[in-house]
């Protein structure tokens, strides 16, 4: 295993030594594999490369204070992973399978977990697509589930900074009624051309706004929306918005805090009102947003004026960490510790 710089990783693929993987065939899934190749064999005709039958999951487990590995509220990627299968099709992976496959994959690559105090995470991608062939525009009859991990930093390289995103009209991530709300790999792609140009206007994401009026914020790129404001937490409420178990926790965390904590539409003239803004998801945790640019209007609203993330934002993600790492009282039981 070569040296890793556990303090500056970035959010990218770090080799590890195992993945694990399973297929459902002839109306089962099958035992566990384990393997140390990095690619898959796949049927030329599989449903995930001609009618996009995948779908992915994103969650974390961190060494905490006490030596100990947390896996934070892996049931709820269980579930949504669920729904994403339900959504287009797809075979749906039993939660107790998960699970197995969840504590296998971390127990084999134990060495690969960031030591407590570098700021980065054992990253784990459960992945579930269409490996049966198909001509016909049909549901596949075989299924690969598979995890694999790689030890990573922040998502965006700011970490804990604040950052600057732009709001873009010409482009849509996923229409009202399609398959905005669950994690296939169609939403990112039609995600690519905005947020590459955002990247190359020297922004850190694209903020895309509901496809059919154009006048509410919908998602924050590769992560959810939220905004602070007369002690409320407000995130955006729409049908084409994935549910960020992120964003889930943060809201309880608010509510807990003291703040009443409201979902709902978010106009884009409401931006002027808020005290702090950020993102937030499983990759990027909490990113506070310093500069919201309007490409269409060439309009700027403005927070972290002081250069530092708000304090309620600072709270709210040192609470989440703290209960990631084992530093502060898991009392809501999210963290599962793997033996």
């Amino acid at each position: 295993m070569a040296e890793i710089d556990w303090g500056n990783l970035s959010f990218g693929y770090t080799k590890t030594k195992y993945n694990v993987r399973t297929y459902y065939r002839d109306g089962k899934w099958g035992a566990l594999e384990v393997s140390s190749e990095e690619t898959i064999n796949i049927h030329i005709a599989a449903t995930a490369l001609h009618y996009g039958q995948e779908a992915f999951e994103g969650l974390k487990a961190f060494r905490g204070k006490d030596g100990k590995i947390r896996v934070f509220r892996w049931e709820e990627n269980a579930k949504r992973m669920q729904k994403s299968a339900e959504a287009i099709l797809m075979q749906e992976v039993p939660s107790d399978l998960f699970k197995k496959a969840m504590v296998k994959v971390i127990n084999l690559n134990k060495e690969f977990i960031p030591p407590y105090g570098t700021g980065s995470s054992l990253y784990l991608r459960p992945l579930l697509i269409g490996s049966g062939p198909q001509v016909g525009v049909k549901p596949a009859e075989e299924y690969l589930f598979m995890i694999f991990v790689t030890p990573v930093g922040p998502y965006f390289k700011e970490g804990f900074n604040p950052v600057d995103v732009e709001i873009v009209r010409d482009y849509d991530r996923a229409a009202p009624n399609g398959t905005g709300h669950v994690k296939v790999g169609g939403n990112y792609a039609a995600s690519l051309r905005a947020g590459v140009r955002a990247h190359d206007e020297g922004y850190a994401a694209s903020l895309f706004l509901d496809s059919k009026t154009k006048t509410y914020i919908d998602e924050a790129g590769p992560a959810n929306f939220f905004g602070i404001k007369d002690n409320k937490y407000i995130t955006p409420d729409s049908s084409s918005i994935l549910p960020s178990i992120t964003n889930m926790s943060l809201r309880d965390l608010a509510a807990d805090m003291g703040m009443t904590v409201e979902r709902r539409h978010i106009a884009v003239d409401e931006l002027e009102s808020f005290e702090e803004v950020g993102a937030c998801g499983t990759a990027a945790v909490i990113s506070p947003i310093k500069r919201i640019h309007d490409r269409n209007t060439d309009k700027d609203y403005f927070y972290c004026k002081d250069g530092k993330a708000g304090p309620i934002s600072t709270k709210l993600y040192k609470t989440l960490q703290g209960i990631q790492m084992g530093e502060i009282e898991d009392k809501f039981g999210w963290n599962t510790i793997i033996d």
